[in-house]
C-alpha cells in the first residue's frame, strides 16, 4: 500500500514545506510546523462565479446597499452597515463579549429578516438563557448547535437567512478533510467554503475566531486574507468599556472605532466616550491630567493618573496599566535629566482610566504632566488638557489631526490646552479653547502649575 503523502504547515504564517523544521523558514517562528496529510483528491468545494474576462470600463457599478445592524457603533466600524455577501472575522480575548455582541446584533437584524446563529461551543439552552438576560430575542432568529459544516450548509440552503453567524470557526469541520477541528487545514477549508457561500448567495457571514496568547487570531494569517473585514473586540475583562476596531475592511475605513460598555443586560453603546471616561475624575487631587488620544478617527479625552512615592527598596518600581512601559521609562529619563526631577529613588505608578490602552506619542505630555503633578504634589487645573509628543531633549513635537482633538476638548468644556508651540503658531482660532504654546516640558509645566 503506497504511503500517504504529507507536508508541514506553519501555524503562524501558513507557509508549507515538504519536511519538518524546528523553525519556520518563512516567518521564523519556533515549533510552529504541523504535519498535514495530503487528501487523496482535492475536494470539489468551489463554484465558478465568473463568466469570463470583461473590460473594466464595461463593468456596471451601483451604490452598495448596506444592512443596518441596529447598533450605531457597530455600523460605524463596518463603514455604515453590512454589505450583502460580506465575510467578517471577529476576534478577541475569551470572555470579552464577542458572543454577546453578535447575539445582540443578530436579534436586531432578525426583527426584519431571518438570521442563523450557529453555535459550536454553547447549547441552545445556554443561548436562550443569555438572550433572555440581555433581552436579545426575535421571531426570526434561528439557533443551530452544530459543528459539521456540511449540515450547516444544508440548513442555510433551506432557511436562506440574511445573516449567518458561526461561533466559532475553530469548532467547525468538514468530513472530507482528514484533520481535527481547529487544525490549520480545517480552518482554511471551512473558511474558504463559507466565503464561496457568502459570495454566491450574498449572505453576510460572521466568523468568531479564537485568539492566541499574543492576541492574534488563532490559525494561519491566511484566514485574515480570505475574509473581507477583520474586527477585534478589545478591553480589560475587569473594566466595563470595550473597543471594537477594524484592522482590515474592504468596504470601509479602518480608522473608525466603536465604544461599548459591558452592562448586566449586555453591551451598551457609548455615544459620548469622553464624558464616560471623565465621569469619575477627581479634579482636586494631584497626579491627574487629561490627554487627548485618537482612537481611529475619533478623538477622546482620557484621564491619566500617576502616583509617585519614595521607594522602600533599592530598585524603584515602574508599574503601568494601559500605558507602554518603555514609553514610561523614556519619559522618566527625560523628566530626570531635563527638568531635574529626582525620580531615581521614586516608585512610579501610571494608570489610563477606563481600561484604554494609550499607545500614540500624542499622550506623552499628559503622562509627563501627571507624573510631575504627583511628584510635586500640585494640582493641575481641571479645565486644562495636554497634547504633545515629548522628545529626548525635552522638546514638544507636533501631533497629527490636532484640530479634531481641540474640537473634542472644547465640546467637553475644556477652556485651555497646552500644545506644542509650532501647532499654536500654525492654528488661527477665533473660538474654542485657549491654546498655550510651549517649546518644551519646562515651558509647559511653568504655565500649567502657575495657573
Amino acid at each position: 500500500m503506497p504511503r500517504q503523502r504529507s507536508h508541514f504547515t506553519c501555524a503562524e504564517c501558513g507557509a508549507t514545506t515538504p519536511k519538518w523544521h524546528g523553525r519556520c523558514p518563512e516567518c521564523g517562528a519556533w515549533n510552529s510546523l504541523a504535519e498535514i496529510a495530503a487528501p487523496d483528491q482535492a475536494p470539489d468545494r468551489f463554484r465558478s462565479r465568473s463568466s469570463g474576462p470583461v473590460l473594466l470600463t464595461e463593468i456596471e457599478t451601483e451604490a452598495e446597499s448596506r444592512v443596518s445592524s441596529g447598533l450605531g457603533e457597530f455600523d460605524r466600524v463596518l463603514g455604515g452597515g453590512i454589505v450583502p455577501g460580506e465575510l467578517i472575522l471577529l476576534g478577541g480575548d475569551p470572555g470579552i463579549g464577542k458572543s454577546t455582541l453578535l447575539l445582540q446584533f443578530a436579534a436586531r437584524v432578525a426583527a426584519e429578516a431571518p438570521v442563523l446563529y450557529v453555535s459550536g461551543e454553547e447549547s441552545a439552552r445556554q443561548l436562550r438563557l443569555r438572550s433572555d438576560r440581555i433581552r436579545a430575542t426575535a421571531p426570526q432568529l434561528y439557533i443551530l448547535t452544530e459543528t459539521n459544516l456540511q449540515a450547516v450548509l444544508r440548513e442555510v440552503e433551506r432557511l436562506r437567512p440574511r445573516v449567518i453567524i458561526v461561533d466559532s470557526i475553530q469548532t467547525a469541520y468538514l468530513d472530507s478533510i482528514a484533520a481535527s477541528p481547529g487544525s490549520i487545514t480545517q480552518l482554511r477549508e471551512c473558511t474558504l467554503r463559507l466565503m464561496d457561500l457568502a459570495k454566491a448567495t450574498e449572505i453576510a457571514t460572521f466568523l468568531v475566531g479564537h485568539v492566541t496568547k499574543d492576541g492574534n487570531i488563532a490559525g494561519p494569517r491566511v484566514l485574515e486574507h480570505i475574509v473581507d473585514a477583520v474586527l477585534y473586540l478589545e478591553g480589560e475583562r475587569f473594566h466595563a468599556y470595550r473597543l471594537l476596531r477594524a484592522t482590515k475592511n474592504r468596504f470601509g475605513s479602518t480608522d473608525e472605532v466603536g465604544v461599548f460598555e459591558m452592562a448586566p443586560n449586555g453591551l451598551r453603546e457609548v455615544t459620548n466616550p469622553s464624558a464616560a471616561f471623565l465621569a469619575q475624575r477627581v479634579a482636586s487631587a494631584s497626579g491627574s491630567a487629561v490627554a487627548v488620544p485618537l482612537e481611529g478617527s475619533r478623538a477622546l479625552l482620557v484621564e491619566v493618573q500617576a502616583l509617585v512615592a519614595t521607594t522602600a527598596f533599592g530598585m524603584p518600581r515602574r508599574t503601568v496599566v494601559g500605558v507602554d512601559l518603555n514609553r514610561l521609562h523614556l519619559l522618566i529619563a527625560v523628566l530626570t535629566k531635563r527638568l531635574g526631577l529626582a525620580l531615581g529613588n521614586q516608585d512610579v505608578y501610571v494608570n489610563a482610566v477606563g481600561g484604554l490602552k494609550l499607545a500614540e506619542p500624542a499622550c506623552d505630555l499628559g503622562l509627563a504632566a501627571a507624573i510631575a503633578s504627583s511628584y510635586r504634589d500640585k494640582i493641575l487645573p481641571a479645565d486644562l488638557a495636554f497634547l504633545g509628543e515629548v522628545g529626548l531633549q525635552g522638546e514638544l513635537r507636533p501631533v497629527s489631526q490636532i484640530e479634531r482633538r481641540l474640537t473634542e476638548a472644547q465640546r467637553m468644556g475644556f477652556r485651555r490646552c497646552v500644545v506644542p508651540a509650532s501647532d499654536a503658531r500654525r492654528l488661527e482660532r477665533g473660538h474654542g479653547p485657549q491654546l498655550i504654546g510651549a517649546t518644551g516640558l519646562r515651558d509647559a509645566f511653568e504655565t500649567a502649575f502657575a495657573a
